[in-house]
């Protein structure tokens, strides 16, 4: 090599940031894009816990961690719905602080894989997690109308935080558990108290989820959400896909069918949501 092609191939070597032994690779870090969200900027992985989840984004303190294959749009659309389920009013600050406490406190997060491989993951005991897929994901689907592919982000981000917010600020109202309000509730939208899925379920129940890997609280969790993203909208164009499961899939039937839980998530009180999130926060 001549001594002109030696210092070009020593200067694109510093300019690109690499160096010109190709097996040393072991301090490039990847690049993080900060994204065009105007609330939200994705930063690097820096909390020494998941780092296969090398990029993040910040919601209130609640943390979406996210592997890199994840793309950058569902992220920041994942924050911005996060951050209207927290603060549906968008006046920038949480509507049930104590809920929003109790998250940090627990160490929520939310983390997306677009793999199930990336799910390979032994995250601390502490931590508070609930998964996302990026192919399950669907920006669109709600200021489309609620047409096309369902937004997955809707039901997990909602899952979190009430199984680690709302269960346990409120656990007499929310708890995952027999006799709490929402559970005894739940017991009347299934027809009946059943610990473990039924074999079957009685004529007249209106929700017969029937995962067998589901146990009670699991059941409550899905309640809580096939109920509430019903009362908000999600679910008015979905009947045929989801009617195995949920019966009452629009604000009407809920309030006709299932008086027990429309009442009990129409209490200011708890100040859940009462707009659908559509991932625009304070747009």
């Amino acid at each position: 090599m001549s001594i002109v092609k030696v210092l070009i191939t020593a200067i694109m070597a510093i300019v690109v940031g690499v160096s010109c032994d190709n097996d040393d690779k072991s301090d490039v870090k990847p690049t993080i894009s900060e994204g065009t969200d105007p609330n939200f900027k994705i930063v690097a992985n820096n909390e020494g816990v998941l780092s296969p989840f090398t990029k993040k984004v910040d919601v209130f303190g609640v943390k979406i961690f996210a592997v890199p294959t994840v793309d950058d749009a569902k992220l920041l659309h994942a924050a911005n719905v996060m951050a209207q389920y927290l603060d549906n009013n968008e006046d920038g600050k949480a509507d049930n602080p104590k809920v929003l406490k109790k998250l940090l406190e627990q160490k929520s997060a939310l983390v997306m894989w677009k793999k199930e491989s990336d799910l390979n993951m032994n995250p601390p005991r502490d931590m508070g997690i609930q998964d996302l897929g990026n192919d399950e994901t669907h920006p669109s689907f709600v200021t489309n109308g609620m047409k096309g592919k369902f937004d997955a982000a809707l039901e997990e981000v909602l899952h979190l935080i009430t199984h680690h917010g709302y269960s346990m600020v409120y656990p007499e109202v929310f708890g995952e558990k027999p006799g709490s309000k929402i559970a005894l509730a739940m017991d009347l939208a299934r027809g009946g108290m059943f610990q473990k899925i039924p074999s079957s379920y009685p004529k007249n129940a209106w929700y017969t989820y029937d995962d067998k890997t589901c146990n009670y609280s699991c059941q409550v969790t899905e309640y809580f959400y096939w109920a509430l993203t019903s009362l908000l909208g999600a679910q008015k164009n979905r009947s045929s896909e989801i009617g195995h499961e949920w019966k009452l899939n629009t604000k009407e039937k809920v309030q006709n069918g299932d008086v027990t839980v429309f009442n009990l998530l129409n209490n200011s009180e708890y100040k859940l949501p009462t707009v659908l999130p559509d991932g625009t926060y304070r747009r």
